[in-house]
């Protein structure tokens, strides 16, 4: 069976939340469990490493969750068993929920599943173009949709128009990344699986010492074969317990900087003229903190 891949799951997704057409925020997980005619069970039985599960009881899908965990995680849970359910995608809980390098790939797919029916890009879009960028806006969007900060962090670098990404590190290496449209469109690319470079500001925080973000980097410390040069802002959490760090980078002035001659050249040669697509920069408004 092919694996299903990401991008597929997250238009599930869309669909399925406009099915329920949640208009408040938070937004009610309860009414997309009631779209599946799925009862919600919390169970203060579970232990502090299992999340939840859901299993068919005379028929009707029955999600259990840890009824000892924050809102927030029940909440990302009932999400993430809402997505199996919808994908078809059989569970794999055996590896620690916490770890991201551990996770198996069905896992993977159901927690971006759950993040798009958390932070629905309708209601969660205008927010994050009035907040400004960085863990201090990100923290507040958190509490306000009731969601983890990595969720948080992951679909804000995601939608929002400014040139900014979100790093999941463990182990001091790179395991997840989510960019803005921006970036992508520039090949702002961080690779998986490399090891932190030792002046960002995460790899700093991993290496106990203290300071505090956003801090001005290098562009190149984080983008691999940048050739643009530029500034970035870097915001970064650490959780040292499980070895995990959160980061946010982005360009201060909120425009990718211009391409070299040398890229200039390189994309000529491989791709003739670009056409004009009518797509004008941002406006140099600059959202640091």
């Amino acid at each position: 069976m092919k694996q299903m891949d990401e991008f597929t799951a997250i238009m599930k997704a869309r669909t399925f939340v406009n099915k329920v057409n949640p208009s408040a925020v938070p937004v009610s997980v309860e009414a997309y469990a009631a779209e599946l005619s799925a009862r919600v069970k919390y169970d203060k039985t579970m232990s502090a490493e299992e999340d939840g599960c859901s299993t068919f009881f005379n028929g009707k899908l029955v999600i259990a969750v840890n009824g000892n965990h924050r809102q927030e995680r029940q909440r990302f849970t009932i999400c993430h068993e809402v997505a199996h359910a919808v994908l078809g995608l059989p569970s794999e809980h055996d590896a620690a929920s916490w770890s991201y390098a551990k996770r198996p790939p069905n896992e993977v797919i159901c927690d971006a599943f759950a993040a798009e029916l958390l932070l629905p890009f309708s209601l969660f879009k205008p927010h994050v173009e009035k907040s400004d960028i960085g863990f201090t806006a990100v923290e507040a969007l958190a509490n306000l949709f009731e969601a983890s900060l990595a969720a948080t962090a992951s679909r804000f670098a995601t939608v929002t128009s400014a040139p900014c990404a979100y790093v999941l590190s463990e182990g001091g290496k790179v395991r997840y990344c989510a960019r803005s449209k921006a970036l992508r469109e520039a090949k702002a690319w961080i690779p998986l699986g490399v090891v932190l470079a030792e002046r960002s500001l995460t790899a700093r925080l991993r290496g106990g010492e203290a300071c505090q973000g956003p801090q001005e980097i290098a562009a190149d410390i984080w983008f691999s074969d940048w050739q643009r040069g530029g500034e970035l802002l870097e915001d970064s959490r650490y959780h040292s317990p499980w070895d995990q760090g959160l980061s946010l980078v982005w360009f201060e002035d909120e425009e990718v900087p211009e391409q070299t001659n040398s890229e200039q050249r390189l994309t000529f040669e491989n791709d003739g003229l670009a056409e004009l697509d009518g797509v004008l920069p941002w406006p140099g408004r600059s959202r640091r903190r």
